[in-house]
């Protein structure tokens, strides 16, 4: 054994792992000419590095790829089953891939947001369920900043109120006034939700609206507010 590398970038993506890729340009230097791994697709589920391999192989500098139970060498029969395997590790990728969008979809059309609550809400998990809950300590006061907005207060006025009562986002950071904006856009506080964000796809939520469709639209006719935008991963 000449070298021992590891790396922890998923072989799913073509010429996108550096250990992967100076192993190559090892090989393709004369180093070494066989690799030891555990399994086929610990060394690619994607075209392109496969491609590579299969190339060192033809060119006679890869003479001999070993796993825990298998052996491949530069003949067409081996080769052959090489990319075979290789390639179901890709498909099995790619449905992987699918399943995992459509079960999202799946939930979003079921009314429930992926991903954490925005402030005013806590996620919450019980007997297998996860749901999103109006926070208690913090759902009032999200009502209000609507409330004091259609009221004729600025921006900098709720910021300032906010400061003097103490309130914080869970991560017990007071509110910038980029993110009362943000949520003085956000359609999840009276019950709908985009997904994913930038998409234009429109879900009714099945959490409890923490106000009115009536007031968010008179917020939004009220002033005219930076940063439209749905609700994302960061608000």
């Amino acid at each position: 054994v000449v070298k021992v590398k590891q790396e922890s970038h998923s072989a799913k993506m073509s010429a996108q792992r550096p250990v992967f890729m100076e192993m190559l340009d090892e090989i393709r230097s004369g180093e070494y000419n066989g690799i030891l791994t555990w399994a086929p697709d610990r060394l690619s589920r994607n075209a392109g590095d496969l491609g590579s391999l299969v190339d060192l192989m033809d060119a006679k500098k890869l003479a001999h790829i070993k796993t825990h139970s298998q052996e491949f060498s530069n003949n067409p029969n081996e080769k052959f089953l090489l990319m075979i395997l290789c390639s179901q590790a890709k498909l099995e990728n790619d449905n992987r891939g699918i399943n995992v969008k459509r079960g999202i979809r799946a939930k979003c059309e079921m009314g429930w947001r992926q991903g954490t609550a925005p402030i005013g809400y806590m996620n919450r998990a019980f007997g297998g369920i996860k749901d999103i809950i109006p926070d208690p300590d913090r759902a009032e006061t999200i009502k209000q900043i609507f409330e004091r907005t259609v009221g004729g207060w600025s921006g900098r006025r709720i910021k300032a109120w906010l400061d003097g009562n103490g309130f914080t986002n869970k991560s017990g950071t007071k509110l910038s006034l980029s993110q009362i904006y943000l949520i003085l856009n956000n359609s999840f506080y009276y019950g709908e939700f985009e997904f994913p964000e930038g998409s234009g796809k429109i879900y009714k939520g099945a959490h409890k609206p923490l106000i009115t469709k009536e007031l968010f639209d008179e917020v939004q006719n009220s002033r005219s507010l930076p940063n439209r935008a749905a609700w994302g991963s960061k608000h």
